[in-house]
Order: C-alpha cells, then sequence, then structure tokens
C-alpha cells in the first residue's frame, strides 16, 4: 500500500520537435528525485515507449501498460510498476498507444483520460514526470491537461527556438481551457558545449524569450548520457560520476528547492 502525501507535483515534459532530450530528462530527472527519496511516478506517453526500456522494463513482460489505463480497460495501480530504484515506480507504455488517438476520437472528455486516471494516485506520490511524444497530439494534450507544470527541454543547435510558438500557442489553450492551473515550470537547455558560441548564442536567445523560466541547471552534451539507455538504466545508475548524472542531480535539486520557495 502507497503511503499517501499531500498531492503530488505533477510535471509534463513536452516538445513537439524529437531528439531534444525528452525521454533523457524525463527518465534522468525522475531517477534523481528518487534517489533524494520522493516518491516519484513515470508515465511513459510516448508510443515509442523509450522510457520504459530507459528504466530497464522488458516490454514483452507487461500485461498492462498506460494504454489499457487511458482507454479505461485497468485502473491505474494495475498499470503501475516498480523500477530498480526504491522511490520511483512507472506506468510503462508500449507500441498499442499509438492507437489512443483514434480509440478517443469521439469520446467526450478524451483530453481528459490520463487526469482521470491520475487522479486515485496522486496522494501516493511527491512528483508525477511525464514523457510526451514528439508531437502536439492527443497524447500530449493529456498530459499537459493533467499537468500542474510543462517542462520544455530546447536543444543548443540551430533553430532551437523556430517552432516553440506552437508548443507555448497549445499550452496557452490548455491553460485557457482544460487546465488554467497549468504553468511553465521552465525552460531546460540540453546538449550544451560550452566550447561553442552557438551554445552561448541559443542560452542568451532563450533567456531573452523566457526570462526567469530559464533553468540554471544545463544538461551538457555527455557520451555517457547517451550510452545509458542501451543498459537500461538511468544515468545515475550507470554512471553516478558522469558529467550527465551530476547535472540531473543538480536539476531536481534546482526543482526541489523551487517547490520549497513556492516559486515553482
Amino acid at each position: 500500500m502507497l503511503k499517501l502525501s499531500a498531492m503530488a507535483q505533477i510535471i509534463c515534459i513536452a516538445n513537439q520537435k524529437g531528439g531534444v532530450g525528452k525521454t533523457t530528462t524525463a527518465v534522468n530527472l525522475s531517477a534523481a528525485l528518487a534517489v533524494c527519496e520522493k516518491r516519484t511516478l513515470l508515465v511513459d506517453c510516448d508510443p515509442q515507449a523509450n522510457a520504459t526500456t530507459g528504466v530497464g522494463l522488458d516490454k514483452s513482460h507487461l500485461i498492462k501498460t498506460l494504454y489499457h489505463g487511458m482507454i479505461g480497460d485497468a485502473s491505474a495501480d494495475a498499470v503501475i510498476v516498480d523500477s530498480q530504484i526504491e522511490f520511483l515506480k512507472v506506468m510503462p507504455a508500449r507500441v498499442e498507444l499509438i492507437g489512443f488517438d483514434v480509440e478517443m476520437m469521439d469520446r467526450p472528455d478524451r483530453e481528459q483520460a490520463l487526469r482521470h486516471l491520475l487522479k486515485p494516485v496522486v496522494k501516493a506520490f511527491d512528483y508525477i514526470i511525464i514523457d510526451c511524444p514528439p508531437s502536439l497530439s492527443l497524447l500530449t494534450v493529456n498530459a499537459m491537461t493533467a499537468a500542474d507544470a510543462l517542462l520544455i527541454p530546447l536543444q543548443c543547435e540551430f533553430y532551437a527556438l523556430e517552432g516553440l510558438s506552437q508548443l507555448v500557442q497549445t499550452y496557452q489553450r490548455i491553460k485557457s481551457g482544460l487546465n488554467p492551473k497549468l504553468k511553465i515550470a521552465g525552460v531546460l537547455l540540453t546538449m550544451f558545449d560550452r566550447r561553442t558560441n552557438l551554445s552561448h548564442q541559443v542560452a542568451e536567445d532563450a533567456e531573452s524569450h523566457f526570462k526567469t523560466l530559464v533553468y540554471k541547471t544545463m544538461i551538457p552534451r555527455n557520451v555517457r548520457l547517451g550510452e545509458a539507455p542501451s543498459f537500461g538504466q538511468p544515468i545515475l545508475l550507470y554512471d553516478a560520476m558522469s558529467v550527465g548524472a551530476t547535472s540531473y542531480f543538480a536539476l531536481a535539486k534546482e526543482i526541489l528547492a523551487a517547490n520549497h520557495t513556492g516559486h515553482a
């Protein structure tokens, strides 16, 4: 039986552009929060299910997945499984989640499916982290509708800010209608290379656009971060001394501090 807390902080990690570090951030932020002894639930809302394999779960052994929960065939408790980390639980995904958009098309409350699924367990966790697909699909809308806050990973590469206006428009639309309490938790700079002018330029551009919403922590380009998923381990288990691990631990501390002071 899961011990009850006041109410989980639900953070969805979204950017419709692929390859920006969404899943890497979802997996490693969740793991870092769990290592800080915060009861954490990682929700894999992407049909590619990379977060599921990234924490070491064998998709072929899963009985129920997020898909079954979101279409109403399983309760949250039936979907949640353990991970390798004591304080980290997972709502895993498999490729069948790709059918959610089509199957739910005619349902009147289709944007609320994830919110309804999470409601019975929201007091059992301190943090719920939702990994979104690289699109502004119904799954992403569900994640934003269920969340308290949106974390936007932004890779330090050319055209990084292009397309973000679409994401911000979706955020504003959901905030004005489906989820008035939704806020932007922060913008996380990923794949930062301090040796290049480009990375510093993207950081400056992000700060001029988003002001104080840019996290102080930046996630560097790191080979070990790229290797960890193929071993089914968060970076904190794969190589705790790597710069990638220390960066995600610093991000977790920054989020915990912001929540403690009530700023995020």
